[in-house]
């Protein structure tokens, strides 16, 4: 992905020659500050430079896109395994106004579920659910911001499986000393989004060439795990500030759930009245009697 960001701005380079004056700056300024290209209209582009709209959208088609969306959205895909905290900090404050944060964000959580459900692939989605559902052991990995997702996934996956591994790791020798079983008729699920975590990548990698069907869910089919998977689920990311913005990938993971648990109901029946007998004998929830009052228990 690295190098396709250094293809778009060696072509952009290699036309500097031959572009207009205001074409000239509108180069210049991508080339410097891609990263906030990437997130200004047309209109806001041509501002900061000091050109005309129509003349953003001109540059576009000159160096070979349909219009200034497919550049700008180009950029944005190119840019997101590279943006460092600081830099989403500066970009995301750019986006967002203060006075408007929480509709902001949760406006956008919206739009990255409503392009996720336009672009998944639902017979791949049915394909990795057959997968798990035959699968001999799966294990789930996902490191830094994805672990949390990996970790909702094992929590339900162990209600439902009883062949669930989900690996905890610190360092890359010791994820390799939980997946070093893998092979053949085993599944393994790897989760990452940007900025691409290299031990999930290498993992992945490996427990391919053992034999292991390998699941990715990811942001895009251009995202480095797609690379190495057998079945991919994609889902839109994006960055609040320098924090990830997972509501789609969770809302994939958790359609994943519900298909399984559907396949699978009785199982997930009588493990859930198991469950609910060991929750009530060690209190593990709070009760309450039928007018919605705590019932008094000695603690």
């Amino acid at each position: 992905m690295e190098n396709k960001v250094y293809d778009l701005i060696a072509r952009i380079e290699d036309g500097l020659g031959r572009f207009s004056k205001g074409q000239k700056l509108i180069a210049n300024y991508i080339i410097e500050h891609y990263d906030k290209a990437a997130f200004m209209t047309a209109a806001k582009l041509g501002e900061v430079v000091g050109v005309s709209e129509s003349t953003v959208v001109r540059f576009a088609n000159e160096v070979g896109f349909d219009g200034y969306p497919k550049l700008q959205k180009m950029l944005q895909e190119l840019i997101k395994s590279k943006l460092t905290p600081v830099q989403r900090l500066e970009v995301s404050s750019n986006r967002i106004g203060e006075e408007n944060i929480l509709k902001s964000v949760l406006q956008s959580d919206m739009e990255k579920i409503k392009v996720t459900l336009e672009e998944i692939d639902q017979e791949a989605f049915n394909k990795v659910v057959e997968s798990l559902i035959n699968a001999r052991k799966i294990y789930i990995l996902g490191v830094r911001s994805s672990a949390t997702l990996a970790s909702f996934l094992g929590f339900y996956f162990n209600i439902i499986f009883d062949n669930i591994r989900l690996v905890h790791t610190t360092s890359v020798s010791e994820m390799f000393e939980q997946i070093m079983k893998a092979s053949e008729g085993d599944v393994v699920i790897g989760i990452s989004f940007p900025r691409y975590s290299k031990r999930t990548i290498k993992a992945m990698q490996y427990v391919k060439s053992q034999g292991a069907t390998v699941i990715a869910i990811t942001d895009s089919k251009e995202s480095p795990l797609a690379a190495h998977a057998d079945l991919l689920l994609t889902a839109r990311s994006d960055m609040a500030s320098f924090a990830d913005s997972l509501v789609a990938p969770l809302s994939v993971i958790n359609a994943l759930i519900v298909a399984i648990g559907m396949r699978k109901k009785q199982e997930v029946y009588d493990n859930f009245e198991k469950l609910e007998k060991i929750w009530d004998e060690y209190e593990v929830y709070e009760k309450y009697d039928n007018v919605g009052s705590r019932k008094n228990k000695d603690y």
